[in-house]
């Protein structure tokens, strides 16, 4: 685990406990995040022993080989990958983990060095020139799943995962009899969208895999229910996960499929989301307003671009008892582009030199950073302290429900 405490003039011991507000005590200047391995394991355990069949962790919601490390020793074995860029990191990462390529449009090298040098056996398609494609690229092999795309709703999700992806019901007959003849194991995959709110997307959209499955009349192996599982946001408060898994394995044991056939997640955020939050400073206050020094050319991608709501408390010496007020931050670029609507719920007697915590950041937020402007930071230290928010800690674990923390 890599941890940056020199650039922040920490000399705890390793046995010190370290928190938020441990770390704003040195006013750093840059932004940090904060890491939770023990939040991303305890989320992992929760999936390898609850979710009724096997989790493939989505790579691309947070990269971190360090996070990489952290679930493979919490049971996680499989994991999706997009890209050729990821299946190389996380074949050098985690040599024995099984990985599966799951984007369902991929360049013919792609595959083929996937599957030559990388030992991947698993792909998705949705048309039928994607199939050729990899039975082309994988030189006619004979040991590949194969997993179908079906098109479903994203009505119940936040996040709209419909439009891109995904074959048509009337297209999946051809497609699941051409794949079958093709593969070794026969898949049929879907994503309900990003943070589903509720348990009946999965139901519905196992209904179309059913109706599927039952008009090609095909024998399948796999059933991929996809990411889509929720964190806890404000504003956003989703039923437990374990309702999700019931409501999948209901569904699922009732599919006309293969007596050995496996069932699939992918959870990305649900795993990750909870891994990280980032120190901000105040640097200027305008009304309601306020500059800060990370925003949506950094971690704040989605606060900015889809009006995400994410957890914030005040940091400050001799907190605050001023009422909570609702806020919008700006990012440090010089691009109107980096506006955070919010709002973000803060006392309001909050200015320039206060810093603020933003929570369940370890999703997206550190996968999306760039470096434009100029503005960025990669200061990291791995803190003791519990997220800001939590769905799998036990009722007396949570973290008090205050904006306000005192040094």
């Amino acid at each position: 685990m890599h941890t940056h405490h020199s650039a922040l003039g920490l000399a705890t011991a390793p046995s010190d406990p370290v928190t938020g507000a441990e770390i704003a005590k040195r006013r750093p200047v840059q932004p940090v995040t904060l890491l939770r391995p023990h939040a991303a394991r305890r989320a992992a355990r929760f999936f390898v022993e609850k979710f009724p069949g096997r989790s493939l962790y989505a790579v691309k919601a947070n990269p971190s080989p360090d996070l990489l490390e952290i679930l493979w020793e919490a049971g996680v074995s499989h994991y999706d990958v997009a890209s050729i860029a990821e299946v190389r990191m996380v074949a050098k990462t985690l040599p024995q983990a099984t990985l599966c390529f799951m984007h369902p449009v991929k360049a013919e090298e792609a595959i083929a060095e996937a599957y030559f040098e990388h030992g991947v056996r698993t792909f998705s398609l949705d048309t039928m020139e994607e199939l050729e494609k990899i039975v082309w690229a994988t030189k006619g092999a004979t040991d590949l799943n194969l997993l179908v795309r079906i098109r479903v709703s994203s009505e119940h999700a936040k996040l709209s995962l419909a439009s891109k992806f995904g074959a048509e019901p009337g297209e999946m007959r051809a497609l699941l009899i051409a794949a079958r003849q093709a593969a070794d194991a026969l898949g049929i995959c879907f994503h309900v969208g990003s943070q589903a709110m509720t348990p009946a997307a999965y139901a519905e959209a196992l209904e179309r895999v059913r109706a599927a499955i039952v008009e090609a009349a095909v024998t399948v192996d796999i059933v991929d229910v996809g990411g889509g599982f929720p964190s806890v946001y404000p504003g956003m408060e989703p039923p437990p996960l374990e309702a999700y898994f019931d409501v999948i394995h209901k569904a699922y044991e009732s599919l006309p499929i293969s007596y050995s056939a496996e069932l699939w997640c992918e959870p990305g955020r649900a795993l990750c989301a909870e891994y990280a939050s980032v120190l901000v400073r105040v640097e200027k206050r305008r009304g309601d307003q306020l500059y800060i020094n990370d925003g949506a050319y950094g971690a704040l991608f989605d606060a900015a671009h889809i009006g995400w709501r994410f957890p914030v408390k005040l940091v400050r010496e001799g907190g605050s008892d001023v009422r909570p007020m609702p806020f919008s931050f700006y990012g440090p670029t010089c691009d109107d582009l980096d506006h955070m609507a919010g709002p973000f719920m803060l006392p309001g007697d909050v200015g320039a030199g206060d810093f603020i915590e933003i929570g369940m950041l370890g999703a997206y937020g550190c996968a999306m950073r760039t470096g434009f402007n100029g503005f960025g930071s990669d200061l990291r230290v791995v803190v003791d302290d519990e997220p800001m928010e939590t769905l799998y800690a036990v009722e007396q674990e949570r973290p008090a429900a205050s904006n306000v923390v005192t040094l």
